[in-house]
C-alpha cells in the first residue's frame, strides 16, 4: 500500500481533502472552581492517602522530617523553602550538590530524597515540580522514599488552575514532573508492584 494510499484514507476519514489548510485549534476553555484553601488542603491529603501515599499537615515540619529521616541518609533539594525551614541542617542530609555527577550518585545510594513541590493539585492529590538547579528531578525520582515539603499556599484545585498560573511551562523550565502516589506499574500479568520506576513510598508534608 503506497504512502499516497495511506494518507488519502486517513484524510478521507477525518473528512479532509489534499491540500487543504489545518483548521484552527478550538479555544481553550479552562474552568478553576471556587475552592476555599482549607477545602483544598483537605482534598490533596485525603487523595494522597487514597494514593497509598502518607499525608499530614503540620506547623513543625522540622521535627516530623527528623522522625522520619532519624538513623538514614537523605538528600535535600536546593529549594530555599527547605533551607528556610532548617531541613537542609538536618543530620544526615546533604545538600546543595551541584556537579550532576555527585547527584546522581548521591540519588543513586541515600535512603531517602527530601524536596519542596512548585505547586500541588487538590484534585489528583499531584505535586507539580519544575525541574532546575533549586528542584533537580532526580532527587524525587531515584531514592526508594520522597518526602515532599509545601507551603500551603502552592495548592491549587487542579490542572485547569495550574495552566491558568503556568501557561507556558516550556518557557520556565526543561521538565515539568507531575508526581501522583508513589510509583507504580501493573505491566506484567496485571500485578500492581510499587517502586518501580521511582520512590515506593511518598510523604507530603503540608505546612
Amino acid at each position: 500500500m503506497s504512502r499516497e494510499h495511506i494518507l488519502h484514507r486517513v484524510r478521507t476519514a477525518i473528512g479532509r481533502s489534499a491540500g487543504q489548510p489545518v483548521a484552527d485549534p478550538p479555544p481553550v476553555r479552562l474552568r478553576i472552581p471556587d475552592v476555599p484553601l482549607a477545602i483544598r488542603i483537605s482534598i490533596m491529603l485525603s487523595r494522597i492517602e487514597v494514593l497509598a501515599g502518607k499525608a499530614m499537615r503540620s506547623d513543625d515540619p522540622l521535627a516530623v522530617v527528623a522522625a522520619a529521616i532519624e538513623g538514614k541518609t537523605a538528600i535535600a533539594s536546593n529549594a530555599p523553602f527547605l533551607r528556610e525551614l532548617g531541613i537542609t541542617t538536618l543530620p544526615g542530609v546533604r545538600t546543595c550538590i551541584t556537579d550532576r555527577a555527585e547527584l546522581r550518585d548521591l540519588c543513586a545510594t541515600c535512603d531517602v530524597g527530601i524536596t519542596s513541590a512548585d505547586y500541588a493539585l487538590a484534585d489528583t492529590g499531584s505535586l507539580v515540580l519544575l525541574s532546575s538547579p533549586q528542584e533537580a528531578r532526580m532527587i524525587s525520582l531515584l531514592p526508594p522514599a520522597h518526602i515532599a515539603i509545601v507551603p500551603k499556599e502552592r495548592i491549587l484545585t487542579g490542572l485547569d488552575e495550574l495552566f491558568t498560573v503556568l501557561p507556558d511551562p516550556a518557557s520556565q523550565t526543561s521538565s515539568m514532573v507531575l508526581i501522583t502516589g508513589p510509583s507504580r506499574t501493573a505491566d506484567i500479568e496485571q500485578i500492581l508492584v510499587r517502586g518501580v520506576h521511582g520512590p515506593g513510598q511518598i510523604t507530603v508534608i503540608i505546612v
